[in-house]
């Protein structure tokens, strides 16, 4: 938020310029007004240096960040005001323009900057009720009554309070609905690629059936060939139960997830579900450590494939890493549910750090993998309404994961308590 193309500032203020001049041109031509031509075009001519400058050091693809872009919109402020003192002050019915920086500032700018450049035109607006040089109206002259001044000045304070709220509001609206259809966005796309993902599955666990099949079979009739306890007997049993485990892996990839689920078999406590998952990953060099930072009664969740396969692949690709250790700390409140899985291995690289999450993004690069293992794990944990951020430990010290859940939207106990107060309230 709060940044605008240089191209723009530069067209928006060489259409003021030329306004600014045509407006003095004729004035002095046609209505034989006698203003201080000289001061007026030196001060619309800084506006035009201003702009030379600009387009000597940017390119107009370029982009004026908020301070940059608040700073060149004050000076427009101040160069119109001071061209409003050389032309009667609010008595110049072009008073009104003091109402476009501000307005501009309020569709693109932080509110911050447009508050400072609000109040920088109530400054000038104020000052110029009071100090500016008269209009050379012809003879016997004109001035207006003090009161109908005043208004003038009034109208200008209320219209640039107001507008620059209204304006702001407006453009705030839009770019919230601008980033929910950004987000949207992505999470449709998201969505597709875990749909391909899966038709992938589907389609592996069909066409390796097969092939495993003859696998299994030419390998019990060698089997069944070879002397007991030899060591290619022995070499053939691996290979059978190798096998056996890849049918397993293809069935439950055809089998249908949501299919025979008993609530009452997935519904477990948090802490145990944790334990439940790091008891699947770890040897005798890597040692999985799991440990509790809360003492209060700890949340009900759903045993869903989801969060089972998302921590699970988390903490497979910690152990992976690790040097010797991985931590499982969790905690929780009335408010959140977190998780933290850390290990003591070499740490995320700086350059990847940011697109974590993303697909086809690997952690190990050199590993021939496809970098869709975090990517999957991301995206069915933000099924189940978490929220994953990725950081590095002290120099050399381990990469850490930490996921969060709100507590209303993962503790089941909580919704049956809700319910139960609706129902009892109706």
């Amino acid at each position: 938020m709060g940044q605008v193309r240089v191209r723009t500032l530069l067209s928006i203020r060489w259409l003021a310029i030329a306004g600014q001049m045509a407006t003095l041109l004729v004035v002095d031509a046609f209505l034989d007004f006698e203003l201080p031509m000289i001061p007026a075009m030196v001060t619309i001519g800084a506006s035009a240096v201003v702009n030379v400058w600009i387009i000597a050091r940017h390119r107009l693809s370029d982009w004026h960040h908020d301070r940059a872009a608040a700073g060149y919109l004050a000076f427009d402020i101040a160069q119109l005001a001071a061209l409003l003192y050389l032309t009667g002050g609010l008595d110049n019915p072009f008073a009104l323009l003091f109402l476009v920086p501000v307005t501009i500032s309020a569709t693109i700018l932080s509110l911050r900057s447009t508050i400072y450049l609000a109040l920088l035109a109530l400054i000038c607006v104020s000052l110029l009720a009071i100090l500016h040089l008269p209009l050379p109206w012809p003879e016997p002259g004109f001035r207006l009554p003090p009161l109908y001044a005043a208004a003038i000045w009034l109208s200008l304070v209320l219209g640039t309070v107001f507008l620059m709220f209204y304006a702001w509001r407006v453009a705030e609206e839009a770019r919230r609905m601008s980033d929910a259809l950004a987000a949207t966005q992505e999470t449709l796309s998201r969505e597709q690629e875990m749909s391909a993902l899966g038709s992938l599955a589907a389609a592996a666990a069909h066409e390796l059936g097969t092939p495993l099949g003859t696998i299994a079979l030419i390998a019990k009739e060698l089997l069944h060939d070879q002397p007991a306890g030899g060591e290619i007997h022995t070499d053939l049993e691996v290979l059978n139960g190798e096998v056996a485990r890849c049918r397993e892996i293809l069935a439950g990839l055809a089998r249908n997830p949501s299919a025979g689920a008993d609530p009452a078999v997935s519904r477990m406590a948090f802490d145990v579900l944790i334990k439940d998952a790091a008891r699947q990953y770890g040897d005798d060099e890597i040692s999985v450590q799991v440990s509790a930072k809360a003492v209060t009664t700890a949340p009900q969740v759903n045993r869903s494939p989801e969060l089972i396969q998302g921590l699970g692949n988390l903490i497979e690709n910690a152990t992976d890493f690790a040097v010797s250790r991985v931590d499982l700390e969790f905690n929780w409140d009335e408010a959140l549910v977190e998780l933290s899985i850390g290990d003591d291995g070499p740490g995320f690289s700086p350059n990847i750090l940011g697109l974590l999450g993303d697909p086809y993004i690997s952690t190990r690069p050199d590993s021939g993998r496809m970098g869709l293992g975090v990517f999957i794990s991301k995206t069915l944990l933000e099924r189940t309404g978490a929220s994953l951020h990725f950081f590095n430990r002290k120099q050399g010290q381990g990469a850490t994961v930490v996921i969060r859940w709100p507590r209303h939207i993962i503790d089941l106990a909580e919704d049956q308590s809700m319910g139960s107060t609706e129902n009892d309230g109706g």
